[in-house]
């Protein structure tokens, strides 16, 4: 067995595996604001989205990267805000699953949207992905410190990511970025292939 196949398998094992996901609070042990910022780093759905989307803006130029860069963290802190009074049972997994899946795919396909699309987006997931966060935050005692350090979490990865997308001249530096797009879609496929498993097991 090559080390190509080794690594579906282990992924597959991976999935098949894997018990039902929770939305939790991992506690940094250095206050709220820290604790928040390690959720988004910590939980799968969050980052791959932000890394997602920042590929994506990176790929339409700098002006989408601008107004991506404070429509998504604007959007995910009104959310937040939302989430917060939301029931503590809110995850929304379909939803948070298909948000970084789509983004995945536009990367793959160096999909031509305009700048205003490509925040207006933003500002969609973002909010989708806030509400979770703040239904998952506030109940763990993180409140509005937590979401900040969320926020402010999604606000520098996503500035340092596209920044440097949007400096990527040469055609394999953009190949590379679509082929990280389709890793990217690839988990959301099999996340949501997982999430139906109920509905086809009944």
């Amino acid at each position: 067995m090559n080390i190509r196949h080794a690594r579906r398998l282990l992924l597959v094992s991976a999935c098949v595996l894997a018990s039902p996901a929770q939305a939790h609070l991992v506690q940094t042990g250095f206050g709220d604001f820290y604790d928040g910022l390690a959720h988004v780093a910590l939980t799968p759905a969050d980052l791959l989205l932000v890394i997602a989307v920042a590929l994506l803006a990176g790929q339409r130029g700098t002006l989408a990267a601008r107004w991506t860069l404070f429509a998504l963290p604007v959007a995910w802190l009104v959310g937040g805000l939302i989430g917060t009074r939301m029931p503590d049972e809110t995850t929304l997994p379909v939803l948070t699953t298909l948000s970084f899946g789509v983004a995945g795919i536009l990367v793959v396909f160096d999909a031509r949207v305009p700048a205003a699309v490509v925040a207006g987006f933003g500002v969609a997931v973002g909010l989708v992905h806030g509400i979770v966060n703040g239904a998952t935050l506030s109940p763990a005692g993180a409140g509005l410190l937590g979401l900040a350090g969320a926020v402010s979490a999604v606000f520098c990865l996503f500035a340092m990511l596209s920044a440097q997308v949007t400096t990527l001249k040469a055609g394999w530096t953009r190949i590379a970025m679509r082929a990280v797009g389709s890793w990217i879609a690839a988990a959301g496929l099999l996340m949501l292939g997982w999430l139906a498993r109920p509905l086809v097991v009944s």
